[in-house]
């Protein structure tokens, strides 16, 4: 059956909504696609190199990204710690006032968010809707919760916070800690991920703007823009949601500073299974766990798995795997009309095709040292148009027994690609779970909770799940990392806002050069 985009979410649909609700925030053509500003010293300017930026979806051009160079951030940076000396100064009330006027704005414009990361990252809408409600009911709960967690005489930091953030979660993660950033007293500066997600959060700083919050937003490339925006003096802060090797990057250039940080990075998020036999809860929990691609950082991309349990393990994960749903995210059917859902699909494409490429010859490499290939989907049959560039999809593919040498053995594969590794005792099952030097999450299925509970105190994650999926978590819950995995403050709940104040009792929770401390839940 031939196959249509579903009415009202084509591109050029979905770019004058944005452009309508957010007219400020958009600039001249350029070859016939619309530039996006940058958000400098409080207004919107058209200042930086224009770049094309194209949808993983497809392959079509979206909009241009202007790039600006590193004095036109200096100057913004400059700016925005002006802001920050009076947001800072501003009454509690008076910053909760106008973050809830910019969620009822963003709430008023859900939709519109949640369609533009469709077009610009890939997700299916029912995941790019909760990326944005997760945004805008975590700040809510924040709302609730500020005095309390400012009565020990909290205050804000010197100066911004500078938020570097991947491209995975534009609401949930950025903009999410941006408004708490700024509940808690902070100006906010962002720069906008290169690979994704560049219009939704123009249009989301836009409506920030608008109900008067000190935010500052800027594009540009990482290493020209990096000086800037982790080691300038007046910034307070460095927030990074990224890879090892750009985290690393971060982490070396604020040695020589006591500059306050938060530094999240990828780590092999591993589920382990022993002695274990309730293969129905697991085949649930291990089906959800492909949403998005595995495109997030607490993801599991790596079972290891007691010899015994191995048969029944894979007759119970191959289906699983085999019913995972991707392809477009908005092709319908002729039958479809307005009202109707949109496709239910597990994952559309990765972020790009270049990613696509890269971890195609991740899996090739690995089967060509020993990877025993118990799985590779394809293409074929997965919902597209006629005619569609398919060069950022990648079917679901599981390795057995990934050679040590391979990249998949000891890094996360950021993809729909699981490996396999057999183990006969817990000391192995503990040293194979613990591969990349630290971890966000892992998870244990063992019908003994107890010898789980024992096992768990040797796993390098910062949270550990018992028969059951560790995630970022919402509202009071903790976030953090084990080892390489995170560097800086934790944040979550309380923490977050102790890590972008500074005052009261004690010492932050956190990995740091000279201790790490860990909350007790």
């Amino acid at each position: 059956m031939a196959l249509r985009l579903a009415d009202g979410t084509a591109w050029s649909d979905t770019l004058a909504r944005a452009v309508a609700a957010t007219p400020e925030a958009f600039g001249a053509e350029v070859d016939g696609v619309p530039t996006l500003h940058n958000l400098l010293s409080g207004q919107w300017q058209p200042v930086g190199t224009p770049s094309p930026v194209r949808t993983p979806i497809d392959n079509t051009v979206l909009v241009n990204l202007p790039r600006v160079d590193a004095g036109t951030a200096r100057a913004a940076v400059a700016h925005a710690a002006a802001a920050h000396r009076d947001w800072a100064a501003t009454a509690l009330a008076e910053r909760k006032a106008r973050v809830v006027d910019a969620l009822d704005a963003l709430t008023a414009h859900r939709d519109l968010l949640a369609l533009l990361l469709v077009w610009e990252i890939g997700k299916p809408w029912r995941l790019a809707c909760a990326d944005v409600d997760r945004a805008l009911d975590g700040v809510r709960w924040y709302v609730d919760e500020i005095d309390r967690m400012l009565a020990d005489g909290r205050e804000p930091l010197p100066g911004p916070v500078s938020n570097i953030a991947s491209w995975n979660y534009p609401m949930s993660v950025l903009v999410h800690a941006e408004l708490v950033q700024l509940l808690a007293g902070n100006a906010v500066i962002a720069k906008t991920p290169s690979q994704g997600g560049a219009v939704c959060l123009t249009v989301a700083h836009a409506l920030m703007r608008r109900a008067g919050l000190p935010a500052t937003l800027l594009s540009g490339g990482g290493e020209e823009l990096s000086e800037v925006l982790v080691r300038a003096p007046e910034i307070g802060a460095v927030a990074f949601v990224g890879g090892r090797s750009n985290g690393g990057k971060v982490a070396a250039a604020l040695l020589d500073t006591d500059k306050r940080h938060f530094i999240e990075q990828e780590g092999l998020n591993a589920w382990g299974v022993w002695n274990f036999s309730q293969w129905d809860m697991l085949a649930k929990h291990l089906k959800k766990g492909f949403e998005y691609g595995k495109q997030r950082c607490t993801a599991y991309p790596r079972f290891v798995i007691q010899r015994d349990l191995v048969d029944e393990f894979l007759d119970m994960y191959l289906p699983v795997v085999r019913s995972v749903r991707f392809g477009h995210p908005l092709a319908v059917g002729d039958d479809w009309s307005a009202g109707d859902p949109l496709p239910e699909l597990d994952f559309g494409p990765l972020i790009s095709a270049a990613k696509a490429d890269e971890l195609r010859r991740k899996v090739d490499e690995a089967v060509r040292g020993g990877a025993v290939p118990l799985h590779r989907g394809k293409l074929d049959g997965a919902p597209f148009l006629d005619g569609q560039d398919t060069s950022a999809y990648v079917a679901p593919a599981v390795l057995l027994a990934p050679p040590g040498r391979s990249r998949l053995m000891h890094a996360e594969p950021f993809g729909p690609v699981d490996t396999i590794v057999v183990v006969d005792t817990t000391d192995e099952l503990l040293a194979a779970m613990n591969a990349s030097n630290g971890a966000l999450v892992a998870s244990l299925a063992c019908d003994d909770e107890e010898l789980a509970g024992k096992l768990a105190v040797d796993l390098q994650a910062f949270k550990v799940g018992i028969n059951k999926p560790r995630s970022r978590g919402d509202r009071a819950e903790p976030f953090g990392g084990r080892g390489a995995s995170w560097k800086g403050a934790f944040v979550g709940g309380d923490l977050l806002v102790q890590a972008v104040t500074v005052g009261g009792d004690g010492r932050l929770y956190g990995n740091f050069p000279d201790y790490s401390s860990y909350p007790t839940t």
